[in-house]
């Protein structure tokens, strides 16, 4: 059974940084594009980065790529998400999710069919 597991969220204070993890259950995280999403409340999920099955090309948002990095550790079978001088609109849900055999990511929901249950991420003083 495919399953992708977020963890690594927790309550930081502004400015700090915090690394997210997307573990895969029970199959290669290599064979997948993995997306990072986060959804704030009574707010739309976005896509804040992205990288390729079995390829090295990262995508993110444009108005986070100077805080993010997004990295794969194919050997631990898992996919980190940086993200560096939180601030207070980076608080919400942290998701992971999977694109099978996709080495071109996308950075959009819908491009995406297997979800993990997200990690809440808190920023405050």
């Amino acid at each position: 059974q495919v399953q992708f597991v977020e963890s690594g969220g927790g309550s930081v204070q502004p400015g700090g940084s915090l690394r997210l993890t997307c573990s895969g259950s029970g199959f290669a995280l290599d064979d997948y594009a993995v997306g990072w999403f986060r959804q704030a409340p009574g707010k739309e999920r976005e896509a804040v980065a992205c990288i390729g099955s079995r390829d090295d090309r990262k995508f993110y948002v444009d108005p986070l790529k100077d805080r993010l990095v997004i990295s794969r550790d194919s050997a631990g079978n898992t996919v980190t998400l940086q993200i560096d001088n939180l601030k207070s609109e980076d608080a919400g849900v942290y998701y992971c999710a999977g694109d099978l055999y996709t080495a071109r990511c996308m950075l959009g929901v819908r491009f995406y069919s297997e979800w993990g249950q997200g990690t809440q991420v808190l920023v405050s003083p």
